[in-house]
């Protein structure tokens, strides 16, 4: 169960704003591990290019403590760098949570 906190994390953000995982330019998802974007891509369907763009936390590290300005760090960039307009930002937590966030470059 915490590997899919994500799915409904991201489902919550995007319903809240009226939004749909097309509307997305970037998401930044935790790897905690490699079944968390792989179940989070099987029941949302983004477009793979969109999803950790320049690397996740498999490949880049995961800081302990650090993961949420990180991933959101990236996310912001990846904006301002594309010119997109929103990015979402999730990660799984203990106890089958799941944080979802969502921003918007102006």
């Amino acid at each position: 169960l915490m590997l899919e906190g994500p799915i409904p994390a991201t489902r919550k953000v995007l319903e809240a704003e009226g939004l749909t995982v097309d509307d997305i330019d970037v998401f930044e998802i935790n790897e905690a591990f490699a079944s968390v974007v792989l179940a989070w891509s099987k029941e949302l369907g983004p477009d793979m290019d969109k999803v950790n763009p320049n690397g996740g936390a498999i490949s880049l590290g995961h800081p302990l403590g650090g993961t949420g300005c990180f991933l959101t760090t990236k996310a912001v960039h990846e904006l301002q760098r594309t010119g997109g307009r929103y990015g979402v930002i999730t990660m799984c937590c203990g106890g089958g949570l799941g944080t979802g966030t969502l921003i918007e470059r102006l």
